[in-house]
């Protein structure tokens, strides 16, 4: 299970810019399913990917799925070098989604969020009634306090 508090406060502190989709996005507007992960889409700027490495270093990111042994080198040019991630970090499971197969980039999702506030941190979600609502929140859902802003 994802400590969303946390995480979102790292990712606001950094100045990040990320729009949350799936499972997180569709809680937001009342959903009771449960999300095991924080899945945002995210600007790919050189300056949004060095707010990311710091955003998301203190807990320890590495590849979901891969090896504990495996060596993984959290920084810009790994960011650089890939476009979507699946984290598996000390807050739980984080998805990094630089674009959207089906969707669009970071712009696009960009153009259709809102702004909600998620553990009184205001934050980007992709917009209820977006075309691009039923791709972008396809995941598990979880319960958790919401509020717009």
């Amino acid at each position: 299970m994802i400590e969303l508090e946390p995480a979102l406060k790292s990712l606001s502190e950094n100045n990040v810019d990320f729009v949350i989709v799936s499972g997180v996005a569709i809680t937001a507007y009342g959903s009771a399913y449960v999300t095991q992960d924080l899945d945002f889409c995210y600007s790919r700027s050189s300056k949004n990917l060095t707010r990311i490495t710091a955003a998301l270093a203190p807990y320890k990111p590495r590849l979901r799925g891969f090896p504990e042994d495996l060596p993984f080198f959290w920084d810009e040019r790994t960011l650089l070098n890939g476009t979507n991630f699946t984290l598996i970090t000390t807050l739980g499971h984080i998805d990094l989604l630089g674009e959207i197969p089906g969707v669009g980039d970071f712009e696009y999702v960009n153009s259709r969020a809102v702004e909600m506030q998620i553990c009184n941190i205001p934050v980007r979600i992709i917009a209820l009634g977006s075309n691009c609502r039923e791709t972008c929140c396809r995941e598990n859902q979880r319960s958790t306090r919401f509020s717009r802003a």
